[in-house]
């Protein structure tokens, strides 16, 4: 993927993720944009109580994953590198 490209993605979908963070913040959590690599696949970690909690999965599909296909379609998949059942 082009450099150009790659920045422009990651700016679309780290303006995903801040318009969803309130509601992670809500609940004691949030979300990192890590990168994305050449196959469309979006690195995340999440932090504070989303780290642990049992919900992380549907926040994960329903929350986070859907927002950033909303503005990125091209996006594959996400995944958060800390959370092992997640990724």
């Amino acid at each position: 993927m082009e450099a150009e490209k790659k920045q422009e993605l990651l700016a679309r979908i780290d303006q995903a993720i801040k318009n969803i963070r309130p509601y992670l913040e809500a609940d004691g959590g949030d979300v990192k944009l890590l990168d994305i690599d050449d196959d469309y696949v979006v690195q995340v970690e999440l932090l504070g109580a989303c780290e642990s909690c049992p919900m992380s999965p549907m926040t994960m599909k329903a929350g986070i994953e859907e927002a950033v296909k909303r503005v990125a379609p091209e996006v594959k998949a996400i995944n958060a590198v800390n959370v092992a059942s997640i990724s």
